[in-house]
């Protein structure tokens, strides 16, 4: 994706997000629900201006940081051989938080469902856009997997991010799994899998950088 068609969406999502905001300020309450629990059940309220507002000025921080990023990481042309890929990345996590967006006002406009299980799908292909990036990511400071070991040899990095890329892949697929079971178990699935791999990634990142030193 072009940096320049990038910048442009992703501030387009900034300004629509900002706009969903004022058009539905007027028609909510004054405590709206914020956050939900394993059982896809509210446990917690915040004002209507923190409700509704945090979300966009979430994504002007994440814009921030998207943009910084290739300025400032010593590494930075590293990021620019895999900048488009890059740019894919941001562009999904600017939709995946405007999907939570959408299901927070849906529910505070009297929409009712089971938020862990409407959840789970983006969560799935999140993973699964998050392994198809990084399998193609150069080593850099903030971007990918970064171990004292990935981050001193591209050869481990290389070999890491292969690896980590198929284990988030079937961490995506797991994920899924957790519609077919009860909103607890289901926790399990979305955090689980996605945890094991990066842990044995971590670990085995390690035994490689030995190996090859």
């Amino acid at each position: 994706m072009d940096t320049k068609i990038t910048n442009i969406i992703l501030l387009a999502i900034i300004v629509l997000a900002f706009g969903a905001g004022i058009f539905v300020y007027p028609m909510l309450p004054d405590q709206i629900a914020s956050h939900w629990g394993p059982s896809g059940q509210v446990n917690g309220y915040m004002p209507k201006l923190w409700g509704i507002f945090l979300f966009p000025l979430i994504l002007i921080g994440m814009f921030v940081f998207y943009i910084a990023i290739p300025m400032v990481d010593p590494l930075k042309k590293n990021i620019e051989s895999f900048r488009k890929d890059y740019n894919k990345f941001w562009i999904f996590m600017f939709v995946f938080f405007s999907y939570v967006f959408s299901l927070t006002l849906a529910w505070n406009f009297g929409c009712r469902f089971n938020m862990t299980f409407a959840i789970i799908p983006a969560i799935a292909m999140l993973y699964y856009v998050m392994a198809a990036i990084i399998e193609k990511s150069k080593r850099n400071w903030f971007f990918g997997i970064r171990t004292p070991w990935t981050l001193s040899s591209d050869r481990v990095w290389d070999k890491m991010h292969k690896l980590g890329g198929k284990l988030y892949r079937v961490a995506a697929f797991l994920s899924l799994a957790g519609l077919l079971f009860t909103e607890e178990i289901a926790i399990f699935f979305i955090v689980g899998p996605v945890m094991i791999a990066s842990i044995y990634v971590l670990v085995y990142s390690y035994f490689v950088y030995k190996k090859n030193n």
